[in-house]
C-alpha cells in the first residue's frame, strides 16, 4: 500500500498536539496526527479536566457546611462519591468528543494506533486494523508523559493508586496516604480530605509545593493544616507493606523510620516522558532523563523533527504545551514565531485555597542577582474576599528595584488561579510598577488585592 504523504504528521493528541495540529490546519497545511488511546490526551481524560470537576465537588461540599456562616440552611449534607466520579467523567467525555469535532472541522486526518518512527520524514502507524506508513517533512512529537511509578511504591488500583485510580475510585479513603505535594498530590489531598478522609501527605523536599515560593508554601500548610490535614516534609515512603484491607507505610524522617496505617495510597512523586518505542535513538535525538532535548524553538537537532509538552520537558503544563504546538506549526508554515519564554508561564494549583504563580519565586529573583522590592496584600483587606466569606490568602509581587520591572507574583487564596492572569499579561507586555500603579482595577473585586502588593512593594499602600 503506498504511503500517505503529509506536510505535517502529530504524534500524541493532547493539548499539545491537537492545538499544533490545528494551527497547522489553519496555515494552509495538510495534517495528520496519530493517537493510541483517546483525543485530548491525558489533560482532558485523566488529568486537568477531570480532576477539576472532581474539585468543584468537594468545593460545593465544603460550602454547604459552611451554609449557615451565610444565613442559609442546608440539613443531613451528604454526597454520593459515585455520582460525583459520574459527572466528573461525563465532564470529560463531553470535551474529548470536542476534539474530534475540531479535527474534523480543521480536515485534519485522525490515526488512531501507535507511530513508530520508521525513519526521517516516515511514521509507521499500528491499529487493530494493521500497519500504515505516512511520510511528512515535518513531524512533531507531542507524546506526553506519565505518573513515575517509583520501585516498591507501584501502584495496584486497589490499595496503592496512581491519578487514573483517584479519579475512578474503587472505594473512598478513610485513612489517605499522599505521597508527593505537587500540583497533582495537593489536589487530590484537597479533594478527599474535604470528603472525610484522614489525609496524610508526605513530601521529600522541606516544604510542599516546592516550586511556589517559600511565604506561598507556608501559608498553604497552615491552611491545610487548618482543615485537619497531617503534613510530613523532608521525609520519605521507604517501602509500603500490602494487606487486603490495608497499607503499612515506612516513613523515614531525620533519620528515623516509623511505620504508620492507611487504607489508601495514592502516590504523585513526578511524570516521566514517553519516549519509548518511537524510534528516536535509531534517528539520533538526544533524550535526558526521559525527556527529548529539544531548542528554544523545540528543534529536536534531527532536520524536521519537534518535540513540543511534556516530551520535552518542564514546566510540565497543557498551557505550555498548547503555546508551543502554535509555534512549532508556524515556524514549519514560515512564519516569524516567538519562542515560549518558561518564566512567563503560570502555574496553578486548584486546592483549597488555590495557588497560582508567574515568573521568579523572590529567592530565584535574588539568586539571579537582582535587587528586589516586593510587596504583600493580605484578602482580609479586601471588601469582596470578606463578603465572599474567603479572608484567607495573599497576593506578593517581587519587582526589580533598579527598572521597576515585574519579575514574578505570587497568590494563595479564593479565584487566585483566574486572577493571575493579569499579571501574565502584565509580564507579556513588560510592565512595570507604574504601569500596574496607574491601572484602575474594579471594585469591588479581588483583583484589587493585585493593585495593593505593587502599591505595597513601593510604600504606597491603601488599605493596609
Amino acid at each position: 500500500m503506498a504511503a500517505k504523504s503529509f506536510d505535517l504528521i502529530v504524534i500524541g493528541a493532547g493539548p499539545g498536539g491537537y492545538v499544533a495540529a490545528i494551527r497547522g490546519a489553519q496555515l494552509g497545511l495538510s495534517v495528520a496526527i496519530v493517537e493510541r488511546e483517546h483525543l485530548g490526551g491525558i489533560c482532558l481524560n485523566w488529568g486537568c479536566i477531570p480532576t477539576k470537576a472532581l474539585l468543584r465537588s468537594s468545593e460545593v461540599f465544603h460550602l454547604m457546611q459552611r451554609a449557615s456562616e451565610f444565613g442559609l440552611k442546608a440539613e443531613n449534607i451528604g454526597y454520593d462519591l459515585e455520582a460525583v466520579v459520574k459527572r466528573s467523567r461525563k465532564v470529560a467525555g463531553q470535551l474529548s468528543g470536542g476534539i474530534g469535532h475540531l479535527m474534523k472541522k480543521n480536515k485534519v486526518s485522525v490515526f488512531m494506533g501507535a507511530a513508530t518512527l520508521a525513519g526521517k520524514g516516515k511514521v509507521s502507524v499500528k491499529s487493530k486494523d494493521g500497519e500504515e506508513t505516512l511520510t511528512a517533512k515535518n513531524i512533531v512529537l507531542a507524546t506526553g508523559a506519565r505518573a513515575r511509578n517509583l520501585p516498591g511504591l507501584e501502584a495496584d488500583g486497589k490499595r496503592v493508586w496512581m491519578y487514573k485510580d483517584a479519579l475512578q475510585p474503587p472505594h473512598m479513603p478513610k485513612k489517605l496516604l499522599v505521597i508527593g505535594s505537587g500540583a497533582i498530590g495537593i489536589e487530590f489531598a484537597s479533594f478527599y480530605n474535604t470528603l472525610g478522609a484522614d489525609t496524610t501527605v508526605v513530601e521529600v523536599m522541606d516544604r510542599i509545593l516546592p516550586v511556589e515560593d517559600e511565604e506561598i508554601s507556608k501559608f498553604a500548610k497552615k491552611q491545610f493544616e487548618k482543615q485537619g490535614m497531617k503534613i510530613m516534609q523532608k521525609a520519605v515512603v521507604k517501602q509500603l507493606d500490602r494487606a487486603d484491607d490495608k497499607v503499612t507505610a515506612h516513613i523515614e524522617t531525620g533519620g528515623k523510620v516509623t511505620k504508620h496505617e492507611f487504607d489508601t495510597v495514592i502516590s504523585a512523586v513526578g511524570i516521566v516522558g514517553n519516549v519509548e518505542d518511537l524510534g528516536l535513538e535509531d534517528l539520533g535525538v538526544k533524550i535526558d532523563r526521559t525527556h527529548v532535548v529539544t531548542d528554544e524553538y523545540c528543534r529536536t537537532g534531527v532536520e524536521g523533527l519537534y518535540a513540543i509538552g511534556d516530551i520535552a520537558g518542564a514546566p510540565w503544563l497543557a498551557h505550555k504545551a498548547s503555546h508551543e504546538g502554535v509555534m512549532v506549526a508556524e515556524l514549519i508554515a514560515g512564519q516569524h514565531a516567538h519562542p515560549v519564554k518558561p518564566e512567563s508561564i503560570a502555574g496553578c494549583t486548584y486546592c483549597h485555597p488555590q495557588v497560582a504563580s508567574v515568573g521568579y519565586t523572590e529567592a530565584k529573583a535574588k539568586e539571579l542577582g537582582f535587587d528586589v522590592k516586593v510587596g504583600r496584600f493580605p484578602f482580609i483587606g479586601n471588601g469582596k474576599a470578606i463578603a465572599l466569606g474567603e479572608p484567607e490568602g495573599m497576593i506578593k509581587t517581587v519587582f526589580d528595584a533598579k527598572t521597576g520591572e515585574l519579575l514574578g507574583a505570587h497568590m494563595v487564596g479564593a479565584e487566585v488561579t483566574e486572577l493571575i492572569q493579569g499579571y501574565v499579561v502584565g509580564r507579556q507586555l513588560e510592565t512595570t510598577e507604574e504601569d500596574l500603579m496607574n491601572t484602575v482595577f474594579p471594585h469591588p473585586t479581588l483583583s484589587e488585592m493585585m493593585h495593593e502588593s505593587v502599591l505595597d512593594a513601593y510604600g504606597r499602600v491603601i488599605h493596609m
